[in-house]
């Protein structure tokens, strides 16, 4: 009985010991933090295509140069024997009206088609991965 009740005494005893070592340890790299490193900025909304190594970074804005929050932004990518698989890519911009497409196709046979749509306003912006295959894409959304 004393053999049991020794041991638990030590397992808690190390329990014990760890989370103060843990807490310890939290709160000096916390404290090391200077306050730029402790407000990280927003992600920008990704979407993989899994097709190629191109990309597309697309900033949405409009007419008086405002960032526009959940813009989409859709693209169908061909690719594969003859261009027989298809995969359909959308999606939002963030609030600071970004969004990036990865693994774009290096080689398509036709230009990408990017169509930009926010409310009842919509555009479409084309792109060739085999000429610039790291896309920057400024898009102006108006009202004609």
């Amino acid at each position: 009985m004393t053999h049991i009740r020794a041991r638990f005494l030590q397992i808690v005893t190390l329990a014990v010991c760890f989370s103060f070592a843990s807490l310890a340890l939290a709160a000096q790299s916390q404290s090391s933090k200077t306050p730029s490193q402790t407000q990280n900025p927003s992600p920008v909304s990704k979407i993989d295509g899994g097709v190629g190594a191109c990309t597309a970074n697309f900033t949405v804005r409009d007419g008086e140069n405002k960032p526009i929050y959940n813009a989409q932004i859709s693209v169908q990518l061909r690719y594969g024997f003859m261009n027989m698989r298809k995969t359909d890519l959308q999606i939002g911009t963030d609030s600071n009206g970004k969004a990036e497409f990865t693994g774009l196709p290096n080689f398509p046979k036709k230009p990408l088609a990017f169509h930009i749509k926010s409310g009842t306003v919509s555009k479409t912006v084309t792109d060739d991965p085999n000429t610039n295959c790291v896309a920057t894409l400024d898009v102006v959304l108006t009202v004609h």
